[in-house]
């Protein structure tokens, strides 16, 4: 089956810089993006009129009535606390408004934990299928004039931009996310013309985000969006004769991927070394032929299902068709071997157990959960201490999920002072900067759901969930970008996607986002208006000082340089009216690259 993942890996790889090569560097991530400070000044520029406007250039809402709010915790925690529960909350979370932030001060980081991790899971794919017999059902008729089709196709977006911006269960959407990015499947390549293929295995990393790996693994393997973007369904045994040999695609990105890397691993994630110095692969071109053979007789499962077929079903799980199975023993990693005679669902238990319990696994895996979180360069000892955690709960048990989050989010290198590690940091996500700003902001609609499609947003950001344009992700774990960065011999993933035109596509969508009526762009009944709600805002503008701090405490955690801050002030002092002031506040604060740094 032709894919659009369907080519060698191996022109993605980066060859690891060979033993002796210069460690860490102590360039801080954040001194590296002044360019994007100096785009943003000049945004600031233009859009003030040079600093001596009122910020006229903007369209303008009264944004007056006041959010509804949990009643205030009369405790007061201290502004260090604050700063800690913001950092906190930009990690776990797709962002907390102030009154949030301040209620996980005062509860304290791991308490909060433990109620997340007890929260039902909000899922994506039972609303879109809602969703979808309503349309049939001719509610949304208004909706979806001229072309009744196209509506169901891009629920799913609709969907996930809802349960971003309301869903209780926080922290296993963020996770969720981070997965996505990890176990990579996308619209591009053919599943965006199906309605429920990508909510259906977005729902599989939410209800594994809080389990087991492996369990995560064996789902992630039968789950027929995989089996369609990866080309292992209808994937059949060896037939020399007719020139037919098992598909390798799955068993190879699994292994380069979803588990164990490239190369084998010391429990901190370095590498390991030959004696000519060169790093030792952690598997080989017939490792793969071996688990493409592993991975053969499955086909789409549900009713009627037969090897074969063309018609897909996309909300159950493949199943196995022996007779299509390639039999005999298969060769592994670690010299273990697959015995002959077992049927295909056997092969696959016994085939993830053999990666599962592969060493790699838990500082592989450790890292990128990291890098999609916390920092982009964490230190050695910061992946061993995750990976042993993945190891071992502390009940003996490997791969639990719950202890490996908290490993990430509660290590004492995330929670220190950013200062005390020079190469900490990591730049914002596009599509997280803007879906904080709901967060963050008391987004609120006049219908039932908070619909957006996200393509407007998908155009200026190049970057959209499950919309990848290859099963590498829309960066690599490894990306350095070229100067100062890779001088250092540090990584910046994100920066693959950070262009100048996406920069100034975020500055247009945040302006957009801040003073538009609707933000939606869609009108029709269902779809109600969205707009932000500043009101508090606006009534701490009548003070700048007190303004910024409470912007830096809720955006920056804190951190907001000097130079940033006065910058903004001049410019603030300069409006009069309130809304206005705290509208451009929080404009240039977000734009800013203290905001587009994570540290």
């Amino acid at each position: 089956m032709l894919t659009h993942a369907n080519r060698k890996s191996i022109v993605n790889r980066r060859f690891p810089p060979a033993r002796g090569a210069v460690a860490l560097g102590s360039t801080p991530i954040r001194h590296i993006v002044n360019w994007l400070g100096l785009l943003a000044l000049s945004v600031l520029l233009i859009g003030c009129g040079g600093g001596g406007g009122g910020g006229s250039s903007a369209p303008s809402s009264q944004n007056t009535v006041a959010p509804t709010t949990t009643p205030l915790i009369q405790t007061q925690p201290t502004e260090s606390e604050l700063n800690a529960a913001s950092r906190f909350a930009s990690r776990a979370s797709f962002g907390m408004n102030y009154d949030q932030i301040r209620a996980l001060s005062i509860k304290g980081h791991d308490t909060w934990l433990q109620e997340q991790f007890a929260l039902p899971i909000e899922y994506h794919d039972e609303m879109v299928a809602d969703l979808i017999e309503r349309t049939e059902d001719g509610e949304f008729d208004e909706a979806t004039e001229p072309d009744p089709d196209v509506l169901p196709f891009v629920f799913r977006r609709y969907v996930w931009w809802h349960r971003a911006f309301t869903a209780d269960d926080v922290l296993r959407q963020r996770i969720a996310f981070a997965l996505s990015e990890i176990f990579v499947v996308s619209e591009v390549g053919g599943l965006g013309d199906t309605e429920r293929a990508l909510p259906n295995f977005y729902d599989v990393l939410l209800a594994r985000s809080f389990g087991n790996y492996r369990s995560l693994l064996r789902a992630v393997t039968l789950h027929p969006s995989m089996g369609f973007y990866l080309s292992h369904v209808n994937n059949s045994k060896a037939d020399p004769d007719n020139n037919i040999y098992p598909d390798e695609n799955f068993a190879r990105e699994n292994m380069q991927l979803f588990s164990i890397g490239l190369y084998e691993m010391n429990p901190d994630g370095s590498y390991k070394y030959d004696t000519l110095g060169d790093p030792i692969p952690a598997y080989t071109d017939d490792d793969i032929r071996e688990f493409a053979k592993v991975f053969t007789g499955l086909s789409w499962g549900g009713e009627n299902a037969r090897f074969g077929r063309k018609w897909a079903n996309y909300v159950v799980p493949m199943e196995m068709f022996d007779e299509y199975h390639e039999q005999g023993t298969k060769k592994l990693l670690n010299g273990f071997e697959i015995p002959a005679g077992q049927t295909g669902m056997e092969d696959i238990e016994d085939a993830i157990d053999n990666i599962f319990n592969h060493a790699n696994v838990g500082p592989f895996i450790g890292r990128q959960l990291i890098q999609r979180l916390v920092t982009s360069n964490p230190s050695p000892q910061y992946v061993r201490r995750v990976a042993e955690a993945f190891a071992d709960n502390g009940l003996g048990v490997r791969g639990d999920m719950k202890t490996v989050i908290r490993a990430v989010l509660l290590d004492p290198e995330a929670t220190t002072d950013p200062g005390t590690y020079a190469q900490f940091g990591k730049l914002r996500e596009p599509i997280l900067r803007i879906v904080s700003i709901g967060r963050q902001f008391h987004i609120q609609n006049t219908s039932e759901y908070f619909f957006h499609g996200g393509y407007w947003i998908q155009n200026q950001l190049r970057q959209h969930p499950l919309s990848s344009p290859s099963v590498f992700n829309f960066f690599l774990p490894s990306h350095m970008p070229n100067g100062e960065i890779a001088e250092a011999n540090l990584v910046a993933p994100e920066f693959q996607i950070t262009t100048n035109p996406a920069v100034i596509g975020i500055s247009n969508l945040t302006q957009h986002l801040i003073w538009a009526d609707n933000i939606g762009g869609v009108q029709s009944p269902p779809f109600g208006e969205m707009s932000v709600n500043l009101h508090e805002y606006s009534v701490l503008a009548t003070d700048v000082q007190g303004l910024l701090d409470r912007l830096d405490m809720v955006l920056t955690y804190g951190t907001l340089s000097e130079a940033t801050r006065n910058a903004i002030g001049a410019t603030l002092v300069t409006i009069a009216d309130p809304m206005e002031r705290a509208k451009w506040a929080i404009y240039l604060v977000l734009i800013s690259p203290d905001f587009a740094v994570m540290l």
